[in-house]
């Protein structure tokens, strides 16, 4: 099971995001004082984070396709599996951590 600093950290390696693109500030847009405005929503990184896990199962079919045809070297079809077995673990490891978040959430009194 992966820890959720290693979680974090290769969610935000596989977005090529890195921490200094978190953590930039950002500018100001249209009379707000910047709050929030030049960072991107939540459902545009989900979405991201989706479809980079859908892109590395597809070239680890790709890759199994390529073997099976003869085109291909046994060692890219484990390199493209182990990609895409990473990306899903991060994805569910960020999953978790979400659901984790919102019953929190759910449990603070109002």
């Amino acid at each position: 099971m992966t820890t959720s600093s290693f979680a974090a950290g290769a969610y935000a390696s596989m977005q090529g995001m890195g921490t200094s693109a978190l953590l930039k500030k950002p500018a100001p847009v249209g009379g707000l004082d910047g709050a929030g405005a030049g960072l991107p929503d939540f459902s545009s990184l989900v979405s991201k984070a989706l479809e980079s896990t859908a892109q590395s199962a597809r070239q680890a079919d790709t890759q199994v396709g390529k073997v099976a045809a003869g085109r291909s070297d046994v060692v890219d079809v484990v390199t493209a599996v182990a990609e895409s077995e990473a990306a899903i673990e991060t994805l569910v490891a960020v999953r978790d951590r979400v659901i984790a978040a919102y019953e929190e959430i759910m449990r603070m009194p109002v």
